[in-house]
């Protein structure tokens, strides 16, 4: 409820203005509180069971709709709740099993025994084929690798 500028001071004339006026953000500065960010809820595997089961003791007609308009759920978020516990229900229920855990490091020493025990019989084979190589050589008279080495 400002008056008009050129009646409430009777010394500006009425078409003078101020050199700020117009300009941006000099007429409406924004509120400067910052607005909360909306964040998703999260609930508690406990919470959830509580819920379900508030919502299993709505039997009268229009009493469910009311409880998950209260709490401001969906029905969907219901459903998919009892599909997870009845999945929870399930693997706590299964059996278990047994014996012992399967040691990781004791896995790799295994494939490293393997790894190891393979690479042996490689390098025996070969090893037998340059011998091999080695008296074919001096049958037929041809120098050896251990010959031109000597010689150069």
């Amino acid at each position: 409820m400002n008056p008009d500028p050129s009646t409430s001071n009777p010394g500006i004339p009425s078409g003078a203005r101020r050199a700020s006026d117009g300009m941006p953000g000099s007429a409406a500065r924004p509120d400067p509180e910052v607005v909360a960010v909306a964040r998703r809820r999260q609930f508690s595997i406990g919470q959830k069971r509580a819920l379900l089961a508030e919502a299993d003791r709505c039997k009268a007609a229009g009493t469910l709709g009311a409880f998950l308009r209260s709490e401001r759920i969906y029905s969907s978020m219901l459903s998919n709740w009892r599909r997870q516990v009845e999945a929870a229900d399930r693997v706590a229920l299964a059996p278990k099993k047994r014996g012992p855990k399967a040691d990781p490091a004791a896995r790799q020493i295994e494939q490293l025994n393997r790894d190891n025990a393979r690479l042996r019989r490689k390098l025996e084979r070969a090893e037998l084929i340059i011998e091999a190589q080695k008296k074919l050589c001096v049958a037929l008279g041809l120098p050896t690798a251990d010959e031109t080495s000597e010689n150069e």
